[in-house]
């Protein structure tokens, strides 16, 4: 795509282009002299005397034009040159304009956070680091820009097939800068599923399951956007292309209003330790995840709770994790929240995020 520097550049690049074209003709064309001498018995005429003065006029009239020419090509130049400073200047004001309403919105954001305690940056991914204390609950964010799409992965133990690993194990596996836990899971025989749909890779782990009861599925599409809700077909889904997602239960924001929590996600448990994700309007992530002692809910924090948070923090779409004991937070390789079971629960799923 041609730049509008550039454009100026061809505009002058034409409109200088006679000016050199004639002067390139004077200078190659030289009219040969030629006097002519009458060797008779008369006088010279002052026929070729008059020729010569014709001819040193013309090479007067010529000189003439040429200096007016350089002139006027020296006087191009410098105007091309003041341009092209000025359409420099102008580029580079119009970047920073551009940019200006971007930066003023994630320092809205991100006052309503306070001051990070630490922060991963580079040019694939910024994440910040934030403790957050609400009154009744504890909680830590990390406010996410994912600037390269890869930057965040789904993690999956072993195969799928009943592995399990510590959100920890998952971040020292992939060389991860960060990572929480991610979907639910299902116990059986001794092995550990990710619950209903799943998708690794753009690919579906169990096929696609329509959504019931209460659960969602969130994730990434290609863009690096996040994706979720409800999904009554495979097509549905499969349009916002997913390159990896879980599912869990419940979606507490959709498009900047909150949704209703179902009665049993409000009392089994009412408190808990809790992880959740979401998005703001320029589409960088935001995850909490809250402490708590136990699962009986006696400590934590409620849905309810941290979806007003959500909404107040300005996030437009927010979806909760699996919580309890597996609720994760790993942040340069050492576990930032406590965990309610003492020690990091093995799960099938984790989201990891890469510098």
């Amino acid at each position: 795509m041609m730049t509008p520097v550039k454009r100026v550049n061809r505009f002058f690049m034409l409109l200088t282009a006679p000016l050199f074209g004639l002067l390139l003709c004077l200078w190659l064309y030289q009219p040969p002299l030629e006097l002519k001498l009458n060797t008779g018995p008369f006088a010279a005429v002052p026929g070729p005397v008059n020729e010569t003065a014709q001819l040193k006029q013309d090479l007067a009239v010529a000189k003439s034009y040429a200096a007016y020419t350089i002139d006027s090509i020296s006087t191009s130049a410098q105007l091309y040159k003041q341009t092209t400073s000025a359409m420099n200047a102008l580029v580079t004001t119009a970047a920073a304009q551009t940019s200006r309403p971007e930066r003023i919105y994630n320092n809205r954001i991100s006052s309503r956070l306070g001051i990070p305690a630490d922060i991963i940056s580079s040019d694939r991914i910024t994440i910040e680091l934030y403790r957050l204390n609400p009154g009744n609950y504890t909680a830590y964010a990390l406010k996410i820009k994912l600037k390269d799409p890869s930057a965040m992965k789904m993690s999956l133990a072993g195969d799928g097939t009943g592995a399990s690993e510590t959100t920890l194990q998952a971040v020292n596996r992939y060389g991860a800068s960060a990572g929480i836990n991610a979907g639910g899971f299902a116990d059986q025989n001794g092995k550990r599923y990710p619950l209903s749909t799943t998708v690794v890779g753009g690919e579906y782990l169990y096929g696609f399951e329509p959504s019931y009861k209460d659960l969602s599925f969130v994730g990434l599409d290609k863009a690096g956007k996040l994706i979720g809700g409800k999904f009554n077909s495979r097509t549905e889904l499969d349009r916002l292309e997913p390159v990896f997602g879980a599912t869990f239960v419940p979606v507490l924001l959709k498009n900047q209003s909150k949704t209703a929590i179902p009665l049993k996600w409000q009392l089994a448990p009412k408190r808990a330790p809790r992880t959740v994700i979401g998005n703001y309007k320029d589409d960088q992530l935001l995850i909490l995840v809250a402490d708590g002692y136990d699962e009986n809910g006696n400590s934590g924090a409620t849905l309810a709770e941290l979806q007003d948070k959500l909404y107040n923090l300005g996030v437009i779409d927010a979806y909760n994790l699996d919580g309890g004991g597996s609720s994760s937070l790993i942040f340069r390789g050492k576990v930032i929240n406590r965990p309610s079971d003492g020690n990091l629960r093995r799960v099938p799923t984790n989201f990891l995020f890469f510098k």
